[in-house]
């Protein structure tokens, strides 16, 4: 059967390349072309687009969703939801969880990617059920890595949870680009004998193995796989698309994209990655592959993001001693995946237990509130030790934490009555806080007031 394909250069190309900088205008240029193509479906929201969108760029990302799907009337849209974080930084309240997936689904959504970091399937609950209220495709995403705990068994057992909890299809998601191929071909083939869900793999080209991992996938019979474009492809982002078509056309697995549709976006997508090269913003080392990260199994993005603390503590001499702590800190922690947010807080960790010359004499807040359940169950045991020094006596939850946040919504509307003229722009206050406001008062301020023309009616006269 032939293989699906998602396109992910307008959410995660981009998100991995250029900072996730692109603006809508040149989305929407590529949009018309890859909506030719015959893509499954073509990942153009959620991740970081939407704080992107409100921090840095000056716009709506509802608008954005509205005018992509105008624009891509054949093809199913995606997006990237972190469970009850949402898309933001915290855990959220079920009803704003409810009432996000509502309105993603009424703008123009089709299939909603839902993730936990910590692999906690309660955290995805509430994502879960919304998704199916409101008529969604639901695909639940285990976050792959390897460690003591994570085994071929650990992602199977989790599979069939999902496949009860009422997913539609099943992603893996290789965040770092470390799933080897033959690794890949085991875990595909036990998760088609051991449950009904469509599977759909997600991985980066950082390590420089993905496009032998993803045949050995298709070899075991992987429905899905992720692609990008190829001017946003590579490096810390993924395989190219137009080159998986090659390797597969006449074969079973071919998934018959139209190469003529795909060579017009690259053209134009090419135009947009060299303004990014040449304004900085794109970093070539982002396009080389680094098969360390076999070894440390640290993805792209933390990898810049430790390169940057590191050059602003004036301690790049530490970068190998902090690659070494990373998995140290990773292990005291109970192997957590290295996906957003954890993938920061072990990183952060290790460079202050570098840096300070004494193992967690210094802890970020966010270190402790996962030590104490509040970000959710960790995958393995949490070094004593270091949790007796680190939180003390203090209670550590073994329920699932957004059963402590009170419904938010309603609070918000009556808060911003005045202000906000949607639910979505209750939304993106929910998530992005003083961002989203300072973002709205620009735009309406910015709006054109309704023209007034003032006339007189005489009433009466001849007929």
């Amino acid at each position: 059967m032939a293989v699906k394909v998602v396109e992910t250069s307008m959410r995660d190309g981009h998100q991995s390349l250029l900072a996730t900088r692109m603006t809508t205008e040149e989305i929407l240029s590529i949009i018309p072309d890859l909506d030719q193509a015959g893509f499954y479906a073509l990942e153009v929201w959620g991740g970081a687009t939407f704080d992107a969108c409100l921090r840095f760029l000056n716009e709506d990302p509802w608008e954005r969703l509205r005018q992509i799907k105008k624009l891509a009337p054949n093809t199913k849209l995606q997006m990237l939801f972190r469970g009850q974080n949402i898309l933001g930084y915290r855990h959220y309240a079920d009803d704003i969880v409810d009432k996000f997936v509502q309105k993603s689904l009424e703008n123009g959504i089709d299939i909603i990617r839902v993730f936990d970091a910590l692999n906690d399937i309660r955290n995805l609950r509430s994502a879960v059920d919304a998704t199916k209220k409101y008529g969604g495709h639901c695909q639940i995403a285990l976050c792959y890595t390897t460690s003591p705990i994570h085994t071929v068994d650990y992602f199977v057992n989790l599979a069939k949870e999902v496949e009860l909890m009422g997913a539609d299809s099943l992603c893996i998601k290789d965040m770092a680009g470390i799933l080897l191929p033959d690794d890949a071909y085991e875990l595909i083939t036990r998760l088609k004998k051991q449950t009904k869900l469509p599977i759909n793999l997600h991985s980066h080209a950082t390590a420089g193995v993905i496009d032998a991992t993803y045949l050995k996938a298709i070899e075991a019979g992987v429905d899905i796989i992720d692609t990008a474009l190829s001017p946003l492809s590579g490096g810390t982002s993924q395989p190219a698309t137009e080159a998986f078509q090659y390797m597969l056309e006449n074969s079973k697995d071919d998934p018959k994209l139209n190469i003529k549709a795909l060579d017009q976006a690259a053209i134009k997508l090419t135009f947009i990655k060299d303004k990014y090269l040449a304004n900085g913003i794109l970093n070539p080392k982002a396009l080389t592959s680094n098969p360390n990260i076999l070894k440390y199994q640290v993805p792209g993005g933390m990898l810049s993001n430790l390169m940057s603390q590191l050059k602003e503590q004036d301690a790049m001499k530490d970068y190998e001693k902090v690659l070494h702590e990373i998995p140290i800190v990773r292990k005291d922690m109970g192997y957590p995946p290295l996906v957003t947010p954890l993938s920061q807080m072990v990183g952060t960790q290790a460079v202050m237990n570098v840096i300070s010359g004494s193992p967690y004499k210094i802890v970020p807040k966010e270190i402790k509130e996962y030590l104490k359940g509040l970000y959710g169950k960790a995958p393995g045991k949490v070094n004593d030790l270091v949790l007796a020094k680190i939180i003390g006596h203090e209670q550590v939850i073994t329920h699932r934490p957004a059963d402590d946040i009170k419904p938010e919504f309603e609070n918000l509307k009556k808060k911003y009555k005045d202000f906000a003229r949607s639910d979505e722009d209750l939304l993106s206050i929910a998530l992005f806080d003083t961002v989203a406001i300072d973002f709205l008062k620009l735009k309406y301020q910015d709006a054109p007031a309704p023209e007034v023309i003032e006339f007189n009616i005489e009433i009466g006269g001849n007929s």
